[in-house]
């Protein structure tokens, strides 16, 4: 198999990548948003910022349709591997004169430059250069077509290309700052409510539980939103006793005491007595 297969894969995979970054700048409904607040706005001035956006889309769209022609020319992955190159001084220029601001590369949601965009970037570099370098070993700079196509290389080894392609998608979404709202933010979600902040899987402890997660339990419970009316200040005290802890407000004349289940998340069983 060589390297043949692998550049075959990196021949998908980097059209997979410049083809979203292209369709996005081009075609996307926050285009405009997007390269106001990317780091072209320093660098050519506001007012060339969204035509300069709009140009970098279509280059990466031409580079697209480069390289997915099967019997292409070996030299458009050298121009892509210079591209890719090019967004990687892009993104040190924006580190280093515009701190803060997003790159622009997936669409308008803002994401400082930082580690994660340079190893993006630094990926898409790796797998251009890994065609260049293998279909210019194979071909010569003068040959006018590929040595091996990409969909016959990738139609011989149908299983290792699709795992490696899935691989390394999988990379570049997670190095996508931009898409963290995608997939990080609902797994973050989603770990919240398998963990939740009161029950027992999170502390062994039940006094562990901090007072301000007791305080929200109790103003979900059917006995302080009954009780609500009559209370008449902020809370007073707070103590454990048992498997409950105490939490106290003036209430009229007297003082209400609340019962809170320390060790698990249960409103319900939030009691309330007013003492006089």
């Amino acid at each position: 198999m060589d390297l043949v297969v692998p550049a075959a894969v990196q021949s998908v995979f980097v059209t997979g990548a410049l083809g979203v970054a292209g369709v996005t700048k081009l075609f996307g409904r926050h285009t405009a948003t997007a390269a106001h607040r990317s780091a072209l706005r320093r660098l050519v001035g506001e007012r060339r910022a969204l035509p300069a956006y709009r140009l970098v889309g279509a280059v990466e769209l031409a580079l697209v349709v480069a390289l997915l022609v099967p019997a292409g020319h070996p030299l458009t992955a050298v121009a892509t591997t210079v591209w890719c190159l090019a967004m990687l001084a892009y993104l040190g220029y924006a580190r280093l004169a515009a701190p803060g601001t997003s790159c622009g590369c997936l669409g308008s949601r803002t994401a400082p430059v930082g580690a994660r965009a340079f190893a993006r970037a630094g990926l898409l570099t790796a797998a251009a250069g890994l065609i260049a370098t293998v279909n210019l070993t194979a071909t010569g700079l003068g040959t006018a077509a590929l040595a091996v196509p990409w969909p016959v290389a990738l139609a011989a080894h149908p299983v290792p290309a699709v795992a490696l392609l899935a691989v390394e998608a999988a990379v570049f979404v997670a190095l996508s700052a931009e898409l963290d709202h995608r997939w990080l933010l609902p797994l973050r979600r989603l770990r919240v409510r398998l963990r939740h902040p009161l029950g027992r899987a999170v502390t062994a402890d039940p006094t562990d539980v901090p007072v301000q997660a007791t305080l929200q339990q109790l103003y979900r419970s059917p006995a302080y939103r009954s009780a609500h009316g009559l209370l008449r200040s902020s809370v007073l005290d707070t103590w454990d006793e048992e498997g409950w802890r105490i939490v106290t407000f003036a209430a009229g004349e007297g003082t209400a005491v609340f019962a809170v289940p320390r060790g698990e998340h249960a409103p319900e069983k939030v009691r309330a007595v007013l003492v006089s």
